[in-house]
């Protein structure tokens, strides 16, 4: 039996299409994109912990972003004076990752600045820390990694 209106997948789709547009223009006055965004608050939170210099490789399983996207966006951060790309010493072929203070600087307010957006977005159905929100958190979760709750 067909479903009635668009599949789980398009609405998904749909959603995560909006939120990017969403966290583009809100950190465009920073001179990011929603892309750069995600590698330097990752980035940034590997620092916050005590981590090391997490590698690009690191960085790419982590946010979920192709390691050769990962690259091109790591080397034009570079370019911005956000980050610094430096050879790991213990494994040449690796790249590790450190924000710069203006780097820093700038993660800390695009920060503030999406989960303001964040707060506004869930807002229909909660907020942020809504019942409703956790619930589609959960949701989500077990949907990327249907393994994970078992």
């Amino acid at each position: 039996m067909p479903l009635e209106g668009p599949s789980t997948g398009y609405l998904v789709w749909r959603l995560a299409t909006k939120w990017r547009a969403a966290v583009d223009r809100a950190v465009a006055p920073l001179g990011l994109t929603h892309a750069q965004y995600s590698l330097l608050a990752s980035l940034y939170g590997f620092s916050r912990s005590g981590g090391q210099r997490p590698s690009q490789r690191e960085l790419s399983d982590f946010t979920g972003l192709e390691p050769i996207y990962v690259s091109k966006l790591a080397r034009a951060l570079e370019r911005s004076g956000l980050l610094t790309r430096e050879v790991n010493p213990s494994d040449p072929r690796a790249v590790s990752l450190r924000l710069t203070r203006k780097g820093k600087d700038t993660v800390v307010r695009a920060v503030e600045v999406v989960h303001k957006l964040h707060a506004e977005l869930t807002a229909p159905i909660g907020g942020v820390d809504g019942e409703r929100n956790r619930a589609l958190m959960k949701t989500l979760r077990d949907l990327l990694d249907p393994g994970a709750g078992k």
